[in-house]
């Protein structure tokens, strides 16, 4: 069964959910723009259906809803910000639009976040980079649930990255986790208590698990085997270790009630470059870049991300569907903090 909003009423809701728990107007618009777009992108276990932890993280201290954002570094084109622990929404969001900003005065830009929290998609944050014509890389790490290589104890996040590539007709964008599936489809399956696909997870003693439950204790396989595991530790180095300030080891888990006052420590990392520096020629690099997006079409291939919609191309009566499950808990949550639960 699923319940039924649209994008303007599932924005109205989690702005309104965001700002009762404590977060400033506008980066509560901007965070549920973010939460939104998950799920119009068939995303949506990284939309709304967690938006009810991401609410009582806020209440209970573990996203301070009001951080702010101070500058640790800045030498034009590249800027280290601290997230002073809040939910990493508005905070990339706004990462990426600096980098977008720097890199069109530089020619390529850096901008990392740390100690921040979850950010959602991490594709959404390639957006204001694509707007400006900008190719663009993102980064972020969590808690622990996949181990080394060989291994049967946690060690690395799902270390999730993002891509986008601003080719014509339709900019390229690609957002994988290097686990063999995203937590938050674990999360999913584990609320309608339905069983894993063999393969995608491991118990908290190394040993592979169907149950959905297990498996969120647990830990979940690297994408690949060891070339996954190799490709995480790279997304780490630059997560973790250059954002910083906590490794996976020591980030705590958001979906852990016992856990919800400790601020997660994520760190995270954006990257832009403007192909109008490459190239012998003025708009030489952009022409490849167009040129290898037509060949994937023109080879029979669908290009990663080529569906998915601009904040601009959105229409507000688009319904956004959800579980039953999530849209309850949604309405129970606006009726507790006094918040006018929309029509659709």
């Amino acid at each position: 069964m699923t319940g039924r909003l649209t994008v303007a009423s599932a924005r109205q809701l989690a702005a309104g959910l965001l700002t009762s728990a404590g977060l400033e107007e506008t980066r509560a618009q901007t965070t549920a723009l973010c939460i939104v777009l998950a799920d119009v992108w068939g995303v949506g276990t990284h939309g709304l259906l967690r938006l009810p932890f991401y609410i009582q993280r806020m209440l209970a201290g573990g996203y301070p809803p009001k951080a702010e954002l101070t500058t640790l570094t800045d030498t034009g084109p590249v800027l280290a910000l601290d997230g002073g622990g809040g939910l990493g929404h508005w905070q990339l969001w706004h990462a990426g639009q600096e980098a977008a900003r720097r890199c069109g005065q530089y020619g390529i830009a850096a901008v990392s976040v740390a100690n921040s929290g979850h950010c959602g998609a991490l594709g959404v944050y390639t957006l204001p980079g694509l707007e400006a014509g900008q190719l663009t890389m993102v980064f972020s790490n969590g808690p622990a649930v996949m181990p080394a290589w060989g291994s049967d104890r946690p060690l690395l996040s799902t270390s999730p990255l993002a891509a986008g590539v601003p080719a014509s007709p339709r900019p390229v964008i690609v957002d994988l986790a290097t686990t063999t599936v995203a937590r938050g489809k674990i999360a999913a399956l584990a609320q309608r208590n339905e069983p894993l696909p063999p393969g995608w997870a491991l118990d908290a003693s190394g040993q592979p698990t169907t149950d959905a439950h297990a498996a969120l204790a647990g830990m979940l396989s690297p994408l690949g085997g060891a070339k996954g595991f190799a490709l995480a530790l790279v997304v780490e180095s630059f997560a973790a270790g250059l954002a910083g300030p906590r490794p996976s080891t020591e980030v705590a888990d958001m979906f852990a009630a016992d856990a919800a006052a400790t601020p997660q420590g994520l760190g995270h990392l954006l990257i832009t470059l403007d192909p109008a520096r490459f190239g012998a020629q003025p708009g030489e690099a952009q022409a490849r870049l167009d040129r290898l997006a037509a060949s994937v079409e023109s080879h029979g291939g669908r290009l990663p991300g080529g569906g998915r919609r601009l904040p601009g191309e959105l229409d507000p009566d688009e319904p956004v569907t959800v579980t039953d499950a999530t849209l309850a808990e949604l309405t129970k949550l606006a009726r507790e903090l006094n918040v006018a639960v929309p029509t659709p």
